[in-house]
């Protein structure tokens, strides 16, 4: 396994896959358990100007690990042109403060995804100012083309690599990319985990389907056959954003594929209505080899302006047990009654 210096937190502009940060705290004096990795994973974040110091306290206690990552979908700028039209009523463009990284960092967010389809709402500089807002809170982004995220975790190597069928975005449609990516990934990291911004949107699409799937006549990928390309390259884990409602879980080569955690956070940007209202956090722990150890789900709901809350009907865990089982059968991720996650028998 190749070794690359230790870089602290920097960045390199001209490969953008020289960024590490150390996370997680150091391992009590003494004790002699294996080491793992905590992950904590949410969907869609459509930030906009708002309440934003309510826009995680219903959520916070949930987003908690070694490695919190969520989809940034939208801009964190004060610059740039939108690329909607001023009259067009079927176009949608998403930008916060600057300042709500913080927030985010605040919240227990340690990576943020950029591969999506509105990353670039606002142009290169809309993107440029998003980059920039994180970095200076101390989180790291991952998504664009050739970028990967490096941390380490009491030890362990990590790396993230985000995918989307867009141009500013590293390519979820040429497999063959993605999956030279993820080897090179795998040549530093201990675990890699994956993300794709995959497939189409809206509770009628709440299930996988082989094949490529097209939306507002886009290509929105392959989900199943990237993300099963991705693993047998050497990911360790997969989670997808995108659809904005909930989807099943996978359990293919030893390896969790979660296909859609759907919206999270979006005050008045996202839908909140019936299924795209109901949401989850996914927490996994992975052991140093990749390895599954044990995982569950965190019911939450999207207050009608779309700030996440728990969620007591629990309404995620029998949707994604019921998605799994209808479209994975016997590959299914069992979801016990208590949100609970284990592997298929």
């Amino acid at each position: 396994m190749r070794r690359i210096p230790w870089l602290g937190f920097a960045s390199s502009t001209a490969a953008l896959t020289g960024v590490l940060l150390a996370l997680g705290a150091g391992a009590a004096a003494g004790t002699t358990a294996a080491p793992v990795v905590r992950f904590a994973f949410t969907g869609d974040m459509a930030l906009a100007a708002g309440p934003a110091e309510s826009y995680f306290t219903g959520v916070r206690g949930e987003l908690r690990g070694d490695v919190v990552l969520g989809n940034l979908e939208g801009t964190l700028t004060d610059r740039g042109s939108s690329k909607c039209s001023p009259n067009s009523t079927s176009c949608f463009s998403f930008r916060a403060p600057p300042a709500y990284a913080r927030l985010l960092r605040a919240a227990g967010f340690t990576v943020v995804n950029l591969a999506n389809n509105h990353a670039f709402d606002f142009g290169l500089v809309g993107e440029t100012d998003t980059v920039a807002a994180v970095r200076r809170a101390k989180l790291l982004t991952t998504g664009r083309p050739g970028e990967i995220a490096y941390a380490k975790v009491r030890g362990t190597r990590v790396a993230i690599v985000g995918f989307a069928p867009y141009p500013w975005a590293q390519s979820l449609v040429d497999l063959p990319a993605a999956v030279a990516l993820v080897r090179k990934a795998d040549q530093w990291a201990d675990v890699v985990v994956a993300t794709m911004h995959a497939g189409a949107e809206g509770p009628e699409h709440r299930h996988v389907r082989p094949g490529t799937e097209w939306f507002l006549g886009e290509n929105r990928g392959n989900s199943v056959a990237f993300a099963h390309a991705v693993v047998r390259a050497g990911a360790d884990l997969v989670v997808g954003s995108g659809p904005h409602v909930l989807r099943g879980m996978e359990w293919y080569r030893g390896r969790l594929i979660a296909y859609s955690l759907g919206n999270f956070v979006g005050y008045h940007t996202l839908a909140t209505s019936g299924a795209s209202g109901v949401s989850a956090v996914l927490h996994v722990t992975l052991d140093r080899s990749g390895s599954w150890v044990d995982g569950d789900l965190a019911p939450v709901t999207l207050a009608p302006a779309g700030i996440p809350r728990a969620d007591p009907s629990r309404a995620a865990i029998a949707a994604i047990r019921d998605l799994s089982r209808q479209d994975f059968g016997p590959d299914a991720i069992a979801v016990a009654r208590t949100g609970a996650l284990s592997p298929p028998r």
